[in-house]
């Protein structure tokens, strides 16, 4: 053991300097032998022989930082950037004052805050971790101080053996089975004949711009016994700057601050107000004043944004194997899923979009759009209360070829495909995790034991028992007070649903009431076209009240989640993740219930009309359908939501940073402003979310359901999210690399609860969908009068014109003489015929 040590200590020391040219043949001797034991087997290998001993892509010096030239072998990249620091680095405060070692993390306070000793405490247990610290004061507020923080090789490598990070060893060697040798063949010859064809456009130039993509390496949890087989070409850049970043916060949430079992970690400062921010730096500006593609990227952090947060760039794939190099697996995982979600919306919106232009192109043909449009001589019943006058049926043309753009024969099919696309869309998920989850090298990653909530602990910290795991004492939640806790909180889900409904409630009162006024409203406009003008403002209201909802429903659901007081983060999380969906889902959705299963449904017939509270008459449908109001409310509804979404991700950000960024240039001028340290710069970024991804993942989890719950009544709906979401990727890659501080690179295997909440949806829009064919529209009342009442009766057929005389038969007749005292209308109708109306429909 001793010669083993002393010899990894060697090679800790040569190792950096340059490549081991007789290991190098030692490890080519090893892999010729192992090429020839397998191929005694029925396999062929195939083997890129000049890239077994190939870097690392987690090594920041691919990064170029000249004009572009092409290095053949590693000693040649390790010439041009070696150890030394450039110059620039030093100016841009991504290092020490010594300009050698690389700030991994930054904490902030300030010097008028209370909590110095527990910060002294803290501090002089961090240098005794090893790690390495200096302080600046803020070149804007002398009371801001920085601390900078940054891991020795020594450290790394212990808490990364500790953390089982794995690091890449040796570049993988792929083989195929003799049966695979003609698939084979034909696929060299079908790549040859690609090399032909211009250079597809929707792909990142990655023969330009190396760095958008890892080798494809073999990996191992890192060991320093076993460090001479690991790839290693720098000692400071072996570990990428979001491992370093992750491996300090590690240690930062086990360091204690003052004496006792629970005062520990940095989470637990930042929540009593010790430190004020604690966040990992960018690697510099996101800006050149040189091209990418003649002097290369200055730092990752620029090439992100010129490859993928620019909206130059909005038609091309994500380069996802940075963003997780820069951002980590959590964050990569959900942009991974949203351009995946995005990719599978294009054959959604196609077959909508085709749907919709099928309704233009066969308007002109629909039989029941000639019929109400040639219907002078029907007079229709007024749809409100003494104001509303007769109308005409013909008046209803419009609105009836309207609802045929959206309400025609080729609606079913496309109902049944969204069911169809919603499971596809799922399962394909999974095939792409998985295939993400192996390149990523998630499958066998397992999250470390969670460490219990500060507040859980000081709860119950009186009362421990023994982790029959770890067997060390800790708090314990009784049986009794946990259910007393999760029924109190189920009785406030249950009364803001109780208080959406009332909303609703009072959105049908606004528009029974409404109607009337506009009935008998001065201009001739709002008065001929009352129902939609009553429609279209309910919309708008019932907008306002959902956005005004959504922000006490997130007080609430984070008042009744801390009720529940969870044990770990994670169930605190999921906690909170339920009840938001929960409330938004329901408040973003039943007023849309409301107008799909319920509008029209209950007013009764002229003479005997329901009445809410015994006074107001229930608002009847228009001449030509429900249809009309739903796709009011979906498409307002829809694109209302997803501009001010759009709006608060980045506008709000941009205001808050230009604000920042004028004050310190009123103050200090444009160069001394430029000139400010990264640490600086950093500082006056907004932080990331408090709650993380929860807010991204939740607007694309609403906007699935409301592509897919009532699509049938909206086809345009997958068009309209698809257009919204290719914005959104590049809008939401703009906010993490300009916007935000850097967020700490976390690790995770899949998109979590969110899942299952997919899963929930797709099955309620299978539901939904069959109810708005059977209930909202009119394709199965067609179908039965084409098949047994109309000319073609008995005959089998159910085209055009099997649909004559359908309107006519849909349509009762009602004495006026036989009107309530209270809905008698002003009018008698007499400017139709010149004489009193004696019916109406």
């Amino acid at each position: 053991e001793g010669r083993e040590d002393l010899q990894v200590n060697q090679l800790e020391s040569q190792i950096w300097i340059k490549p081991d040219i007789q290991k190098t043949d030692v490890e080519f001797s090893e892999i010729l032998n192992a090429i020839q034991e397998i191929a005694k087997d029925v396999n062929i290998f195939f083997d890129e022989l000049e890239g077994v001993n190939s870097p690392s892509k987690d090594d920041d010096s691919l990064l170029h930082h000249g004009n572009l030239t092409s290095t053949s072998d590693d000693a040649s990249r390790l010439e041009v950037v070696g150890e030394e620091v450039p110059d620039k680095n030093k100016i841009n405060g991504l290092y020490f004052r010594d300009g050698k070692c690389r700030i991994d993390y930054i904490l902030v306070y300030r010097k008028s805050n209370s909590q110095t000793e527990k910060r002294e405490v803290f501090e002089r247990n961090i240098r005794a971790e090893g790690l390495q610290m200096e302080k600046e004061s803020s070149l804007t507020n002398s009371d801001i101080i920085f601390v900078k923080l940054h891991a020795p090789w020594e450290v790394l490598g212990k808490y990364a053996e500790l953390m089982n990070v794995r690091m890449p060893f040796r570049r993988k060697i792929y083989y195929l089975h003799r049966r695979y040798k003609f698939m084979n063949r034909i696929e060299k010859q079908i790549s040859r004949f690609r090399g032909w064809l211009p250079r597809k456009p929707m792909k990142l130039d990655k023969e330009t711009l190396p760095d958008l993509e890892e080798n494809d390496c073999y990996t191992a949890p890192f060991s320093q016994q076993r460090i001479h087989h690991f790839i290693i070409h720098n000692k400071d850049t072996f570990f990428n700057n979001a491992t370093r970043s992750r491996i300090v916060h590690h240690i930062l949430q086990r360091v204690k601050y003052e004496e006792g079992k629970n005062k520990i970690g940095l989470n637990r400062l930042l929540s009593n107000g010790s430190y004020e921010a604690a966040f990992p730096l960018h690697e510099g500006s996101y800006r050149s004043k040189n091209s990418i593609r003649t002097h290369g990227a200055e730092n990752h952090r620029h090439l992100l944004y010129e490859c993928w947060a620019s909206w130059g760039v909005w038609y091309k794939y994500q380069p996802l194997d940075l963003v997780r190099r820069y951002f980590g697996e959590k964050i990569g995982l959900y942009f991974a899923w949203l351009g995946w979600y995005t990719g599978m919306l294009f054959p959604a919106a196609f077959i909508g979009l085709f749907v919709f232009l099928y309704g233009v192109t066969t308007l002109n043909h629909c039989q029941v759009s000639k019929e109400v449009c040639q219907a002078t001589d029907i007079i229709m019943c007024p749809i409100c209360d003494k104001y509303c006058p007769f109308m005409r049926l013909s008046d209803s043309c419009i609105y009836a070829k309207v609802t045929h753009l959206f309400d025609n024969g080729a609606t079913v099919f496309f109902a049944v495909f969204m069911a169809v696309w919603a499971t596809v869309f799922l399962e394909f998920w999974k095939r792409r995790r998985a295939v993400i989850a192996y390149d990523w090298d998630l499958i066998d990653w397992e999250e470390e034991e969670e460490e219990i909530r500060p507040q859980f602990e000081a709860k119950y910290s009186k009362k421990e028992r023994m982790n029959p795991i770890s067997g060390k004492p800790e708090p314990y939640q009784a049986f009794a007070d946990k259910c007393s806790r999760l029924i109190v909180s189920a009785s406030g889900i249950f009364f803001m649903i109780c208080v959406v409904i009332a909303a609703v409630f009072g959105i049908v009162i606004y528009r029974v009431v409404t109607v009337s006024t506009f009935a008998a409203f001065k201009w001739a406009l709002i008065r001929n076209n009352s129902q939609v003008a009553t429609t279209g403002t309910a919309v708008c209201i019932n907008f306002c009240i959902i956005m005004l909802l959504n922000v006490l429903y997130e007080k609430v659901a984070l008042f009744l989640t801390n009720l529940e007081q969870p044990r770990t983060e994670s169930e605190w999380e999921n906690s909170f993740t339920l009840k938001m969906f929960l409330f938004q889902f329901v408040n973003l959705n039943s007023s849309t219930f409301y107008i799909a299963f319920f509008l029209g449904r209950f007013t009764g017939h002229p003479g005997a009309y329901l009445r809410l509270i015994n006074r107001w008459r229930l608002e009847e449908c228009h001449p030509s359908g429900c249809l009309i109001d739903l796709c009011m409310q979906m498409g307002i509804i829809m694109v209302l939501k997803q501009t001010w979404n759009n709006f608060m991700e980045l506008g709000y950000p941009l205001i808050q940073n230009w604000w920042t960024r004028r004050k310190l240039r009123q103050e200090y001028g444009t160069q001394r402003q430029t000139s400010f340290p990264q640490w600086e710069k950093d500082y006056n970024l907004q932080p990331m979310n408090a709650y993380g991804l929860f807010d991204e993942y939740l607007e694309m989890i609403l906007q699935f359901g409301f592509t897919t719950i009532f699509v049938a009544a909206f086809p345009l709906a997958p068009l309209l999210a698809l257009l919204n979401n290719i914005i959104e990727i590049r809008l939401d890659a703009y906010k993490f690399v300009t916007q935000w501080r850097r967020p700490l690179a976390s690790r995770a295997k899949d998109i979590g609860i969110w899942y299952g909440i997919l899963e929930g949806i797709g099955i309620l829009s299978v539901i939904t969908n069959a109810f708005v064919i059977a209930v909202t529209s009119d394709f199965i009342p067609r179908l039965v009068y084409a098949y047994k009442y109309g000319p073609c009766a008995g005959q089998g057929e159910a085209g055009q014109k099997c649909m004559v005389g359908y309107v006519n038969a849909s349509l009762s007749v009602f004495l006026v003489s036989d009107f309530e005292n209270r809905s008698e209308p002003t009018s008698n109708g007499s400017e139709f015929s010149g004489s009193p109306l004696k019916y109406c429909r």
